[in-house]
């Protein structure tokens, strides 16, 4: 609706100029984007190892930190996971999104801050709806629900204050309250780990709602509509 579409630019106006800003000053904002991060980082394990204080530019920043592989961050990714604090980032990591080993046979283990949440994936999110509402006034996304599809998530062998599991389920998890009366299915549902179950469930729990987007993983939710029209 032209009307929601209106509020949603309006109220996204800044935003929308910094993303124009993105399109028009791409290295600038990567630079800035990447000194903020040191120096936030500055006084952690890593930041003092490195010497993130002292390095002001990005050929600085090639010098001193030498390019790493997950096996060569392994060791302190399974500190972090202990619940040792402050070693590659200041906040608490509580969230850990593992991946499925593309490149090995074993599976890696990704830390997820709630910085990389909020201003990454939530943020992106975001993005994506302001700038369809600004290119497609006319849309309706905004008078149904999202239908969220995602993986699921469990403690980890190394301690219970973290958890590990898909990506999509950590952002479901950490969805800010307000987003629950936007998205269907229910939570519960949307991190079951049986995935023939979770498509059933799925299928009875949203045949009646208004469901006018899909986000989660593309062939997951391909999958999903196939059974539905089963």
């Amino acid at each position: 609706m032209p009307i929601l579409s209106s509020i949603v630019n309006w109220v996204n106006t800044k935003r929308l100029h910094q993303i124009d800003l993105f399109r028009k000053y791409p290295y600038d904002v990567q630079r800035d984007g990447l000194m903020r991060l040191l120096g936030e980082a500055k006084d952690t394990w890593i930041g003092k190892k490195y010497g993130f204080s002292e390095i002001r530019t990005i050929e600085k920043f090639q010098e001193r930190v030498p390019l790493s592989n997950y096996e060569d961050l392994q060791p302190v990714i399974k500190r972090v996971m202990s619940g040792e604090p402050n070693l590659l980032w200041p906040s608490e990591v509580k969230w850990f999104a593992k991946s499925s080993g593309t490149t090995s046979e074993k599976s890696k283990f990704i830390p997820v801050t709630q910085e990389a949440l909020e201003e990454c994936h939530f943020r992106g999110g975001k993005d994506v709806i302001a700038i369809y509402c600004q290119n497609y006034p006319d849309n309706k996304i905004l008078t149904g629900k999202g239908l969220t599809l995602g993986g699921s998530h469990q403690i980890n062998s190394y301690s219970n204050q973290s958890f590990y599991g898909d990506l999509s389920a950590i952002i479901i998890e950490n969805l800010p309250f307000w987003a629950q009366f936007i998205r269907t299915p229910s939570q519960e549902v949307a991190l079951l780990s049986e995935w023939e179950e979770k498509m059933d469930i799925i299928t009875r729990e949203t045949i009646r709602d208004n469901v006018t987007s899909l986000s989660g993983v593309p062939s997951w939710n391909l999958v999903l509509i196939k059974y539905i029209l089963e």
